[in-house]
C-alpha cells in the first residue's frame, strides 16, 4: 500500500473529536461564559492528578513508611534520627527498604489494573457518548465518582491493612477520571470553532496547570500545621481535593449544554463499538500507513511520559529519600519547568520540525532515566537535576506529537484522525505501571523502577525511528 498521506478515502468514524472542533462555520461561536465554564473542569479535576495521584497523597502517604509494620519501620531508623535512604546500595537489602519497595510495587500493580480497565473501556465510551448525545452526563457522573472516592480516602488509616483500600480507591478514581476525560475532550467541539479551537483547548490546559499548582499551595499549610507525619493531614488534603472537584465543576454543569448526538456516529451496542473501533484502525492502516505507525509508537512513548509523572514523586520520596518539603518544592518546580519548556517547544518545532524535536526529547528522557539509576548513590542532587530535565523534555514531546500528527493528517480528516489519536493514546496505558512493578519485583529496589519507565520510553523511540514519513509533510 502506498504511503501517500493525502489519500483521504472515506472518513474514519471515530466521532471522538478532541482537538479541532466540529465543522460549524454557520454556527455562532459559544459565549465566553460557556467557554470558561467548559475549561473550568480542567481546573476542577487537576488537584486529583497533582495532589492525590502525583505529589502528595500517594508519594508521601500511601507508599510511605506510615504503611509499614511498626517493627519494620523502627528497623529503618538510624542513630542520627533519620531513616535509611533506599537509593544507597548498602540499604537495599534491608527489611525496611524491601517493604517500602513492596508498597511502591503494589501501587504499580493497582495502577496496572486501572490501565487494563481504561484499555477495555475508554476506546469505545467516546463513540457511545457521541452516538447517544450524552457526553455531559458522562462528565457529571465521572465528577461525582472522583469526588466521592476522594472523600473515601479520609477513611484510609495509616495501617498496612488499609493499603489496598487506598490503592484501589485512587486507581478506580483514575479510571473514572479518564472516562470523564473522554467525553470532556469531545465536548470541546461544542464550545469552539475551527478558528478558535486551539486557543480554547489551550485555555483548558492552562487552567489545569495553574489549578494543580494552586491546589498544591493550598494544601501545604494543612500539611505543615497538622504535621507531615500525621495521617489526619493527608486525610484532610483528600477532602479538600474532593470539595475542590465538586465546587469548580458546577460552572460546566450549569452553563454548558448537553451535546447533541453526532449524525455520523453509529448508534450501536457497547460490544459492537469494538467492531467499529477495529474497522477504523484497519481503515487508517490501509489509507494512511505513516499515521498508523506513528500512532502506534506514540501510544507507547506517551504512556512512558505518563509514567514519569505517575511514579516520579514516589521515586523521589521513597527511593531517594526526599523530605516532605523537598517533594512539594520539586512538584512546584516540575510543573513550572514542564510549562515553560512546552511554551518554548513551538519555536523549536518551527525551527527543526516536530519529528526531530520528538526524537531529541525522547532521547533526553531515556538518557536521564538511566543516568538517574547509574548515579543513584550520589543522593538527592542527582534526582533534582535529572528529574527536572525529565520534566523539561515531557512537554515538548507532547506538543510536537500533536504538531506532527497535524501535518500527517489530510485536511479532510483532521477531526477523525485526532479522535483516533486520543483513543489509541489510552490503549497502552498499562505498560508503564507493568514495567515499574516488574522491575521492582525482579530487582528488589525502588530505584530500579526508573529503568522500567526508561525502557518503555526507549521502545517508543525505536518504534518512531522506524516510521517512514512522507517527504512532503516537512516533519
Amino acid at each position: 500500500m502506498s504511503d501517500d498521506h493525502s489519500a483521504a478515502g472515506t472518513p474514519i468514524n471515530t466521532a471522538a473529536m478532541t482537538a479541532f472542533g466540529r465543522e460549524h462555520d454557520d454556527v455562532a461561536p459559544a459565549s465566553r461564559k460557556k467557554v470558561i465554564s467548559w475549561a473550568m473542569w480542567d481546573w476542577a479535576l487537576q488537584p486529583f492528578n497533582t495532589v492525590v495521584l502525583t505529589f502528595v497523597w500517594i508519594a508521601l502517604y500511601l507508599t510511605s513508611r506510615m504503611f509499614l509494620d511498626p517493627d519494620v519501620r523502627a528497623s529503618g531508623l538510624l542513630a542520627n534520627g533519620s531513616y535509611m535512604n533506599c537509593n544507597k546500595s548498602e540499604y537495599l537489602g534491608s527489611a525496611y527498604c524491601s517493604e517500602l519497595t513492596d508498597l511502591s510495587e503494589w501501587w504499580g500493580w493497582a495502577n496496572f489494573a486501572a490501565g487494563i480497565v481504561i484499555l477495555v473501556l475508554a476506546p469505545v465510551l467516546g463513540q457511545q457518548a457521541d452516538a447517544r448525545g450524552n457526553k455531559k452526563k458522562w462528565v457529571i457522573g465521572a465528577t461525582i465518582g472522583v469526588a466521592l472516592l476522594q472523600f473515601a480516602l479520609f477513611f484510609v488509616e495509616a495501617d498496612p491493612k488499609f493499603f489496598w483500600f487506598g490503592a484501589f480507591a485512587v486507581a478506580i478514581a483514575a479510571v473514572i477520571s479518564e472516562i470523564g476525560n473522554v467525553s470532556y475532550y469531545a465536548m470541546l467541539s461544542e464550545v469552539s470553532t475551527p478558528k478558535n479551537v486551539g486557543r480554547i483547548s489551550g485555555l483548558g490546559w492552562g487552567l489545569g496547570y495553574i489549578g494543580g499548582v494552586v491546589a498544591l499551595i493550598v494544601c501545604i499549610p494543612v500539611l505543615f500545621l497538622i504535621g507531615q507525619d500525621q495521617p489526619l493531614a493527608f486525610k484532610l488534603v483528600a477532602v479538600i481535593c474532593a470539595v475542590w472537584t465538586i465546587v469548580f465543576s458546577i460552572p460546566l454543569f450549569r452553563n454548558v449544554p448537553e451535546s447533541p448526538a453526532y449524525a455520523s456516529s453509529e448508534k450501536v451496542g457497547f460490544f459492537r463499538s469494538y467492531v467499529v473501533l477495529a474497522r477504523n484502525i484497519v481503515k487508517l492502516f490501509r489509507d494512511n500507513r505513516p499515521t498508523f505507525w506513528f500512532m502506534l509508537s506514540a501510544a507507547v512513548y506517551r504512556d512512558g511520559l505518563a509514567g514519569v509523572f505517575a511514579f516520579g514523586a514516589v521515586l523521589a520520596a521513597q527511593g531517594f529519600g526526599f523530605s516532605f518539603l523537598e517533594v512539594i518544592v520539586f512538584g512546584l518546580a516540575a510543573n513550572l519547568v514542564a510549562g515553560v519548556s512546552t511554551l518554548l517547544a513551538g519555536r523549536i518545532d518551527d525551527a527543526i520540525g516536530p519529528r526531530r524535536l520528538i526524537v531529541i526529547a525522547l532521547s533526553g528522557l531515556v538518557v536521564m532515566a538511566f543516568v538517574v539509576f547509574a548515579l543513584k548513590d550520589y543522593g538527592t542532587i542527582v534526582f533534582w537535576i535529572c528529574g527536572l530535565l525529565l520534566c523539561a523534555f515531557v512537554g515538548p514531546t507532547q506538543a510536537a506529537s500533536r504538531s506532527l500528527l497535524t501535518r500527517l493528517a489530510p485536511p479532510s480528516q483532521q477531526g477523525e484522525i485526532f479522535g483516533l489519536y486520543a483513543t489509541t493514546g489510552r490503549v497502552a496505558s498499562f505498560l508503564s505501571p507493568l514495567a515499574w512493578s516488574l522491575f521492582l519485583a525482579w530487582f528488589g529496589g525502588i530505584v530500579y523502577g526508573v529503568l522500567g519507565i526508561g525502557l518503555i520510553l526507549l521502545i517508543g523511540l525505536v518504534l518512531l525511528l522506524f516510521v517512514r514519513f512522507p517527504k512532503d509533510v516537512g516533519v
